[in-house]
């Protein structure tokens, strides 16, 4: 069967379960803080960067398959290159 998506968000929402269950390993495995959208965003920016025409058992295979560790620190080196700022919001009172 041959599936076709009219956008990558249609195509995140289909992989929803392969996303949910390699999150639930790298929680076994103690990455706790690795979300569904970091494992997508690590697939689409660092495995399928110049990929075309992929099907769809190879998106979940990549997903299932994704190294926990390249995950983990393609996180940790995006959340350093963050720009990081102080929010100061008047409304909030501390005191």
């Amino acid at each position: 069967m041959d599936y076709k998506f009219s956008s990558k968000e249609e195509l995140y929402k289909r992989v929803g379960p392969a996303l949910r269950a390699k999150k639930a390993n790298l929680e076994r495995e103690g990455y706790t803080y690795i979300t569904e959208v970091d494992i997508w965003n690590y697939l689409i920016q660092e495995k399928w960067i110049k990929s075309q025409n992929l099907m769809l058992c190879d998106i979940v295979d990549d997903i299932l398959k994704a190294d926990n560790g390249l995950i983990d620190a393609y996180l940790k080196k995006k959340l350093t290159s963050a720009k990081r700022i102080q929010y100061f919001d008047k409304d909030l009172e501390i005191l």
